[in-house]
């Protein structure tokens, strides 16, 4: 008993100075660490010049994916941050390589998820480097997201799958896709980009948010009167339920919206479901979100790391467009998020973890499918986030 005592007594300690140490060091610290996973994952695939990290196996082994995956832009995403972080050459040919192997899917019309694919990998690539040849695909990519739109129903379509249950789907996860039709609104002068944009951010504030400013998941349309048809959940726990990611991809994507045409709406919106998230009383004292904020099991329901790293995030660039007091309250959420994801529960040890950063995700718990495992859209907004906040300290 004794042993245990001390133990205990030991881990309290330890967790005690984590949490003391400056922001600034323990920023640089992870992301130094970061780099180091990174360029493992990286070299790990660099002879399968098809393939990108999605998660791991049941055997604690990589699992990969093909360019056309929703998740395929995250990998090179991240190299992108880590290199404008370090500068290290070695970063930058990855991200070029591991972008590259997307170039198809600037004519991939099948998908609304362009933006995360494309911009993710591309944007950050042409914003770091000029390079036109990016901005080329970029533009490309641009037409095909915009295809997916529907002036009768005023929103971009999500999926084309399940098609005897839904006549239209959009779900909430599409705001995030938004930020890339607006670059390319600039760059190319189309106003319809714009335009398409608008509506579909004023449809979805509409149409998908409760009273108490959580989110549906799924919006389904009809494709003849452009009424709404059903409201669901597909990744959540039920259809009135909150998924996290979920909730956390609308903060984002109106924080987003808000930046790109200074329209007070969107403001009031991205605040208005930060409140809903940070005094809901099933979140975490330490601000990591169950994976729906209405999970039966509360408290022993699993975690989902990459909620909080998109959540934390938005709260650190929507600090940047509020008062003094309430930017406190986000960015001490956001740091907690940060030190909280940062500790040895949450983030791996070298070399571990299938060369993930995080632990403890999920994905599509409803399905059976990326239960606690690691996810690369996690790693991808932690890293966004560690280098949102540092820029807060300077």
């Amino acid at each position: 008993m004794k042993t245990s005592v001390t133990i205990i007594a030991l881990a309290i300690l330890l967790a005690s100075c984590t949490s003391k140490e400056p922001m600034g060091k323990l920023i640089e610290d992870r992301l130094a660490r970061s780099i180091e996973q990174y360029e493992l994952m990286a070299a790990s695939l660099m002879d399968q010049p098809d393939r990108l990290p999605r998660d791991i196996m049941p055997d604690g082994k990589l699992r990969t994916t093909g360019p056309s995956d929703w998740v395929s832009g995250f990998l090179p995403g991240s190299l992108w941050y880590l290199y404008e972080y370090s500068e290290r050459p070695e970063l930058l040919d990855y991200a070029v390589d591991y972008t590259m192997r997307l170039v198809d899917q600037q004519h991939n019309r099948g998908t609304h998820d362009l933006g995360f694919m494309l911009y993710c990998s591309f944007g950050n690539g042409l914003r770091l480097t000029s390079d036109t040849v990016f901005r080329r695909i970029l533009l490309t990519g641009a037409e095909s997201l915009a295809s997916r739109y529907n002036p009768l129903i005023g929103c971009i379509k999500s999926w084309d799958h399940n098609g005897d249950k839904w006549q239209f789907p959009v779900i909430i996860d599409n705001m995030m896709n938004l930020e890339f039709l607006m670059w390319a609104a600039r760059e190319s002068g189309a106003n319809g980009y714009e335009a398409i944009c608008l509506s579909h951010s004023d449809m979805t504030a509409k149409n998908h948010f409760r009273p108490d400013f959580s989110s549906y998941h799924v919006i389904s349309y009809d494709t003849i009167t452009g009424q709404v048809e059903k409201k669901n959940t597909h990744q959540g726990y039920a259809d009135e339920s909150a998924w996290a990611r979920g909730q956390s991809w609308g903060l984002y994507g109106y924080v987003v919206m808000y930046r790109e045409t200074h329209d007070e709406r969107y403001l009031t919106l991205a605040r208005n479901i930060a409140s809903f998230l940070l005094s809901h009383p099933n979140l975490p004292a330490d601000k990591i979100p169950y994976w729906d904020y209405n999970a039966p099991d509360i408290p022993e329901a699993k975690r989902d790391a990459s909620a909080g790293a998109i959540m934390a995030s938005a709260l650190i660039e929507l600090s940047g467009y509020v008062d003094p007091a309430t930017a406190k309250t986000y960015l001490g959420v956001a740091e907690q998020q940060i030190r909280t994801l940062s500790s040895a529960e949450y983030f791996a040890e070298k070399g571990t973890n299938a060369n993930f950063i995080l632990k403890h995700s999920v994905g599509h718990l409803p399905g059976n499918s990326q239960i606690d495992v690691p996810l690369t859209y996690a790693d991808y907004y932690y890293i966004e986030a560690l280098l949102r906040f540092r820029k807060t300290l300077k």
